[in-house]
């Protein structure tokens, strides 16, 4: 497999940065594409397909490539990889059946190769403004392909608009769906982690009435006050234009254990009116525990930079391309430390890499399982076998 990277701001940058990757030979048959949905999607697809180009793309939340970082533009992984090797599959969600989709998707993914592994998305929010249920997503998968089964990614974003993210391949533009980018795990592997730094503030909290993703009650309290009171702000209580999630949860969102003891990051999307219940991003069932949060610092680049680093030294041979899936809410809160992050990781692998900034998130904790999360960076490395 060779790799290169582009980048640009408009549809005639990105025809010319591919006819530059293009002029020494080089002869991509795969783009995964992140591109803006202020961007021309329908156009760059064009000049990729004019190409000869397979393309697995998803609307981004911004984007960046080595040594770039970028809002409203795209950026692109071009990849020379054999077409027997790789399978691209888009599922629409109907009815909001997301169980059945990836269903759907997972007896096609094994239809295609015995031992698949691949990249994921799906529309992040569609529908103007309904979120995607990721945790089905990833729960569904897991049981139809098994734990074993190792998939990163991320969920396609719309620039914070929060209407409507699309996922799209050289032959369809979703805005209601799943696509996966399936490989043969005989003859591509995927190595990677994901990563949060958020750090626990204060006891143990627990989860005393719940329903599904609404949470009514935190120790015996309404979860609302509960939350807005112990980070100084129940003045926001009822002011209609409190976004809980932009403003709040972003920076402050919970830390929860699962049963294996890895922690998740979970966090407040927005409050039922009529409830005052809060509508979680990932359920929380009654009786879990968790904490409140404070924000990483400094050291998560360098915990960052020091996992990468351990796994690369793991391997036997060097990987061949690099792929960066943030959390939207990372360049908020963090400010020029996700910079630090992305160019570290590139740094550290030295390979032609992508990413963009994502609403939710796809990949394994340090010796954890496949799950959905929030919050996350998380990356993952090719390498041809």
């Amino acid at each position: 497999m060779k790799a290169k990277s582009i980048n640009g701001n408009a549809p005639s940058a990105i025809q010319a940065a591919l006819q530059q990757s293009m002029a020494d030979g080089f002869l991509p048959t795969l783009a995964i594409v992140f591109i803006s949905v202020k961007q021309d999607r329908k156009a760059v697809c064009d000049i990729l397909s004019n190409e000869g180009i397979d393309i697995f793309g998803a609307t981004s939340c911004g984007e960046f490539t080595n040594g770039h970082q970028s809002d409203g533009e795209t950026s692109i992984l071009l990849l020379e990889v054999s077409r027997a090797y790789y399978s691209i599959i888009i599922e629409e969600v109907e009815n909001a059946d997301v169980e059945r989709a990836a269903s759907l998707l997972a007896e096609k993914a094994l239809q295609q190769f015995k031992k698949p592994t691949f990249l994921l998305t799906c529309t992040g929010v569609y529908g103007e403004g309904r979120y995607f249920d990721g945790d089905t997503l990833v729960k569904t998968l897991v049981e139809k392909l098994g734990d074993d089964c190792i998939f990163f990614g991320g969920m396609a974003g719309d620039d914070w608009n929060i209407k409507n993210s699309y996922v799209f391949s050289h032959q369809k533009d979703s805005g209601n769906g799943i696509a996966a980018l399936v490989f043969d795990a005989a003859n591509i592997s995927l190595h990677g982690m994901a990563i949060h730094g958020w750090k626990p503030l204060g006891i143990t909290r627990k989860v005393t009435k719940s329903a599904g993703n609404k949470i009514y009650s935190i120790d015996g309290k309404p979860a609302v006050d509960m939350y807005l009171k112990y980070l100084g702000m129940s003045e926001k209580n009822g002011d209609e234009h409190f976004d809980i999630f932009k403003d709040l949860s972003v920076h402050f969102p919970f830390i929860a254990k699962r049963q294996n003891g890895e922690t998740i990051i979970k966090s407040p999307r927005s409050i039922e009116k009529e409830s005052g219940a809060l509508i979680m991003d990932i359920e929380m069932e009654e009786g879990s525990e968790f904490h409140f949060t404070t924000p990483p610092d400094f050291e998560i680049s360098e915990e960052i930079i020091s996992e990468a680093t351990a796994l690369k030294h793991s391997m036997e041979s060097k990987p061949d391309a690099l792929l960066i899936f943030s959390c939207a809410g990372r360049p908020p809160v963090l400010g020029p430390l996700t910079t630090l992050e992305n160019e570290g990781l590139a740094n550290v692998w030295q390979l032609p890499m992508a990413g963009f900034y994502t609403y939710g998130e796809f990949g394994r904790t340090k010796n954890g399982k496949q799950h959905f999360h929030s919050a996350m960076c998380c990356w993952v490395a090719l390498k041809e076998k």
